[in-house]
């Protein structure tokens, strides 16, 4: 039995890496989870040292569980791994503050 038009729904799969990005409509049945969509949408294939099965998600920028059953026009972003703790780097930069205006006196 084909899927029709009313049995899906647009969606959008996005990933960026600093030098590359990607954005790809797709169409996917209703009921898919956001998990499901990164794995329909072949991202995989353009990114090969992409883990969608443990990557975090998001749709239009608020973190979703994976299990996150999508809407019409919804687009699932997918996360990289952090680099660096934010808190960290914040404390760091604020320490490096302070030494300067102490160096300023």
């Amino acid at each position: 039995m084909a899927m029709t038009e009313s049995a899906t729904i647009a969606i959008e799969v996005a990933y960026a890496l600093p030098a590359r990005q990607s954005l790809l409509s797709l169409r996917v049945p209703l009921g898919t989870t956001a998990r499901a969509a990164t794995l329909l949408s072949g991202m995989a294939t353009l990114y090969p040292d992409l883990d969608l099965e443990t990557a975090k998600l998001g749709i239009f920028s608020k973190l979703v569980q994976p299990d996150t059953v999508l809407r019409e026009h919804d687009r699932v972003e997918i996360y990289r791994p952090l680099q660096a703790d934010p808190k960290e780097v914040r404390r760091r930069r604020a320490a490096e503050g302070k030494g300067l205006r102490k160096g300023e006196a």
